[in-house]
């Protein structure tokens, strides 16, 4: 950690701002605060605690006494410090609690303390939390450091210089669990007693399952009649012994159900085969006789065969001429639609050449190409007719263009007149509202604060019902716990006295006695009226277990009830919530005035800075406007030319008709109507020609074919596919009347020697279905013995399995529970030192031996740092313990005993010693600036040279260290220093960089 910048306002001697650059001594690496008494030395150590921490070394009651007693009210007070963890770089502002004025009516109302961090991102300070709670939480993460750790090891001031030299273990582990960052030890070491616990129920799992199939492997025995007569064996041996033993019976009741089974299936093996003779025999008898039917149906349908096989031969001696028949019916139907279409060309071409003036007889080729070039011409004149609107309306709007845009310009000039003197009233008005909004921070903080303590206060009253319920229901279950107690006692003590009943119902003459073992039985004893069996018994000992175990939740139920009452009590600060309501209504009022002054503000900001946007896109648009302006007037001169010269073209082209398109759509009418009959005339010629030459080959065709003529062949013209129909349907018959007849002759065969009855299959039937239930019941008792013996095996290897996993778990389960116990510092642990003390105690031994290398200097040899690992009474931390060594008398002896400068030395070389093995360790907290507040009055002159000589020997590696001391000497030594004075009037000022005189 690096000190950069402090500021202090209002804070204790200072009152106007004050400012300390802790970066302008990082070329000298130390540096002296010197001043008179009183001046103020100690308070910039204060500002830099209060500032990260909210608090000061000095003043055990908080910040209520670090407002400046030179203020007036309505000054503020504010400490400011700029520091480095890490790679980043944090600002940090605080001001605590005072009075001031209100800003409404008279008297003093509480500035409430505020807190505000930063980082600085990319040349920029970004917020990073804004209220007290919020930055305390967030720069414990950043520093790694509470505040009493920070006096220790950064800020050594007067009353706190040696609290680590004299702390007990306790205190110091805390301190250097913080700095080393050594928590993960701790979490070993409970992780390893988690897991030892885990062990041991894996433990217990692993027996009550093995109990629980050896059980399970005796119910199924006990169930299917495999065990031994007369009584259950109870020790391990025997009951694994004796579910071997019914394995083996159930692998013989398997092998003798196997036989049976076997038997079953020859058997209906057997009544299989007879029967499916005899259906196979049958079947042959229906099979003949539908064969004999079928064949029967083919003969009757042979004529309409005969007629198909007739019609089809003629179809395909006509399928030749269909292609010949087809093309002389198109060609007739496409020569009669040609001479229709060239009747209809040539009427309308008369037509249209008596309504333009032309001769019917011309020539249409000829005129077609005329009028087709003439066309091209007219085309293009249209063209620019139809423009010409558009062009002369673009026109008209140029010029309405630059007429708007002159007007534009002398409307932006009147506007832009008016931008200054309202820039002037923003201007004032934004002063007025940034004043008024310079109270939304305290007062979102003030109301905030409220707001969480009315919260508490109302569940606190919440909570106070919740936990009167909750004690009640933890009367009522201890309660009935204590009767479901007092129930199983009574039981038992019953039971007790019942025992000498329940043996004499067991005793028969010439039998022995369990007790006395005698074989005659002069006296039994009666039976209870009311005997108490093990079901009552375990009954209520079952209610009293659910009755206690009733009880514990309650407590639990209870206490966490009165620990969240407790708590919201605390939170709520002990006020009602009808007061904190009226303070909070008062203080949203306050801060709902300020926010909308701030709202004001940033509006009339806002509209400011778009006023003055405007002003200048108003003057960039004028620029634009003008520039415009130039361009429209230069294009409305090219369109008027442009138009005057479409005016010429289209006065050419139109001759008599009112327009070019009109001239155009007469033209191009005639032109259509020639070529249209052109083309009809010369399709009839040629679709003509066309028409007699496929006549002329049907005819032939015809003349050598079967057919008499015309009508006859296209009469025998069938579908191709009504021809595969038919030849399907010939083939099909001759294929079906080959296949029945041969059926027939081949069962005809097949039966012969054979019985015309038909055969009864009733009998043979039963016999088989009474074979086959037997086969079923067979294989089901086989099936049930096989499962009966697998299963049995699966119990005899888990069992097995499960008893020698208990045992692997034991062991394992005992180890872990000895290295748990071993690295939370308890049995076999002699020293009761945990993993984390341990390894704390090797840091602190090479503290102690980096703090030896000073302290043996400054002390002449006399005095070293020794580490004791001695068990600390009381359960105490052991393992940190510090002890001197004095070489005069070659004893050690407590930190305590050492005189005032002695302490100082020997506080001094540890903090030197544990800041540099700190900073040391990557990821550690790196110390690399260091405060000294004091104590070097306390050695004489020879000492104090080999104190100045080892705080010299501390600028090696960057780091930076301030002392505080009036001693002279230190004075005339460091060149760079800060002094502290105050003031003729009382208030004390910062001279940094001060000489002091040779």
């Amino acid at each position: 950690m690096r000190l950069h910048q402090l500021e202090l306002t209002g804070f204790g001697p200072f009152l106007e701002r004050q400012s300390v650059d802790f970066d302008a001594f990082a070329r000298d690496g130390i540096f002296l605060i010197s001043g008179r008494t009183g001046a103020g030395k100690s308070s910039i150590l204060d500002g830099v605690c209060f500032a990260l921490y909210g608090s000061v070394p000095r003043y055990e009651t908080g910040d209520k006494r670090l407002r400046s007693d030179h203020c007036a009210p309505d000054e503020p007070t504010e400490v400011r410090l700029e520091f480095t963890v890490g790679d980043r770089r944090w600002r940090v502002t605080r001001a605590p609690e005072y009075q001031r004025p209100a800003r409404r009516g008279g008297g003093l109302t509480t500035e409430p303390t505020r807190a505000e961090l930063e980082e600085r991102v990319d040349d920029a300070w970004v917020g990073r939390a804004a209220k007290p709670r919020d930055v305390g939480l967030l720069l414990d993460e950043v520093l790694g450091l509470n505040a009493q750790q920070f006096q220790q090891v950064i800020l050594l001031a007067q009353n706190k210089f040696s609290r680590f030299l004299l702390s007990s273990g306790t205190e110091r582990q805390a301190l250097l669990r913080a700095l080393f960052g050594t928590r993960r030890y701790e979490e070993y070491a409970r992780d390893l007693g988690e897991r030892g616990k885990a062990a041991q129920r894996e433990l217990d799992a692993v027996g009550e399952r093995a109990r629980t199939l050896l059980e399970q492997a005796e119910r199924l025995i006990a169930a299917n009649d495999l065990a031994d007569e007369g009584d259950a064996p109870t020790d391990l041996g025997a009951r694994r012994a004796a579910v071997e033993l019914g394995e083996k019976r159930a692998a013989y009741r398997l092998e003798t159900l196997r036989h049976e089974r076997d038997r079953a299936d020859a058997a209906r093996a057997a009544a299989d085969d007879e029967h499916a003779a005899r259906v196979a025999l049958a079947k042959g008898q229906s099979e003949l006789l539908r064969a004999r039917e079928r064949l029967t149906a083919l003969d009757e349908a042979a004529a309409s065969v005969s007629d198909d096989r007739a019609t089809l031969t003629r179809g395909r001696s006509a399928e030749t001429l269909r292609a010949p028949l087809e093309t002389a019916r198109r060609a007739q139907r496409s020569a009669a639609a040609s001479r229709a279409a060239a009747d209809d060309a040539e009427a309308a071409w008369r037509d249209a050449a008596e309504r333009a003036g032309v001769d019917a007889a011309t020539d249409l080729d000829e005129l077609v190409e005329t009028l087709t070039g003439e066309l091209a011409v007219w085309v293009a004149a249209a063209a620019q007719e139809a423009e010409l609107p558009a062009r002369e309306s673009e026109l008209r709007a140029g010029a309405g263009r630059v007429a708007d845009i002159e007007r534009d310009i002398d409307a932006l000039d009147a506007q832009r007149a008016e931008v200054p003197a309202r820039l002037t009233q923003l201007g004032a008005d934004i002063d007025r509202a940034r004043e008024a909004a310079a109270h939304l921070d305290p007062a979102r903080s003030r109301r905030d604060a409220i707001a969480e303590r009315l919260a508490a206060a109302r569940e606190t009253l919440a909570l106070a019902t919740s936990l009167r319920d909750a004690e009640v229901d933890h009367r009522d279950a201890a309660t009935s716990a204590a009767v479901a107690g007092r129930t199983v006692a009574s039981l038992l003590q019953r039971r007790l006295d019942g025992y000498a009943g329940e043996l004499a119902a067991t005793l028969a003459d010439g039998e022995r006695c369990a007790v006395c073992g005698s074989v005659e039985h002069p006296h039994p004893a009666a039976p209870a009226d009311d005997p108490v069996t093990d079901e009552i018994l375990a009954a209520a000992e079952s209610e009293r277990d659910a009755a206690t175990a009733a009880e514990r939740r309650a407590a639990d139920i209870a206490r966490a009830a009165r620990e969240r009452h407790s708590e919201a009590a605390a939170r709520a600060g002990g006020e009602q919530p009808a007061s904190l309501e009226e303070q909070l209504n008062a203080a949203s009022s306050e801060l709902s005035a300020a926010e909308n002054a701030a709202a004001r503000r940033d509006a009339l900001i806002a509209e400011r800075s778009a006023l003055t946007a405007l002003d200048g896109e108003a003057e960039a648009a004028r620029a634009v406007l003008v520039e415009g302006l130039g361009e429209q007037r230069t294009s409305v001169a090219a369109l008027m030319s442009t138009v005057e010269g479409m005016r010429a073209v289209i006065d050419r082209a139109r001759g008599e008709h009112p327009r070019v398109a009109d001239r155009v759509a007469s033209a191009g009418s005639l032109r259509d109507v020639a070529r249209s009959a052109g083309s009809s005339r010369a399709q009839a010629a040629r679709d003509e020609q066309v028409r007699l030459a496929a006549c002329a080959d049907r005819d032939a065709r015809i003349a050598d074919s079967i057919f008499d003529d015309v009508a006859s062949a296209e009469r025998a013209v069938i579908d191709p596919a009504v021809a595969d129909t038919l030849a399907e349907r010939i083939a099909a018959h001759d294929a079906h009347v080959v296949a029945a007849r041969g059926r027939v002759l081949e069962l005809e065969l097949e039966l012969a020697g054979t019985a015309d009855v038909p055969i009864d299959l009733a009998a043979s039937q039963a016999a088989l279905d009474a074979a086959d239930a037997a086969r079923t019941l067979a294989f089901g008792a086989e099936r049930d013995a096989d499962h009966l013996a697998i299963g049995l095996r699966d119990l005899a290897v888990q069992i097995d399995a499960a008893y020698a996993g208990a045992a692997d778990r034991a062991a394992d389960a005992a180890a872990i529970a000895r290295l748990a116990d071993t690295v939370a510092g308890r049995a076999p642990n002699t020293m009761k030192m945990d993993l984390e003390t341990f390894v704390l105690a090797a840091e602190l031994e090479e503290i102690v031996a980096a703090a030896n290398l000073r302290l043996g200097d400054m002390s002449s040899g006399r005095y070293r740092l020794q580490h004791s690992d001695a068990r600390a009474a009381r359960g105490a931390a052991s393992g940190l313990g510090l002890e001197i060594l004095d070489a005069y008398t070659g004893q050690a002896r407590p930190a305590q005993s050492l005189s005032g400068g002695e302490t100082f030395l020997a506080s001094l070389a540890l903090a030197l010693g544990l800041a540099e093995v700190v900073t040391a360790r990557a990821g550690g907290v790196r110390l690399d600036t260091l405060f000294v507040d004091e104590g070097f009055g306390s050695l004489d002159d020879e000492t104090l040279e080999l104190a100045m000589r080892t705080l010299d020997e501390l600028r090696q590696g960057g780091r930076t260290v301030g002392v505080i001391s009036h001693v002279a000497a230190m004075r005339e030594q460091l060149p760079a220093q800060l002094s502290v004075e105050a003031s003729p009037h009382g208030p004390s000022r910062i001279r940094q960089d001060a000489i002091a005189p040779a």
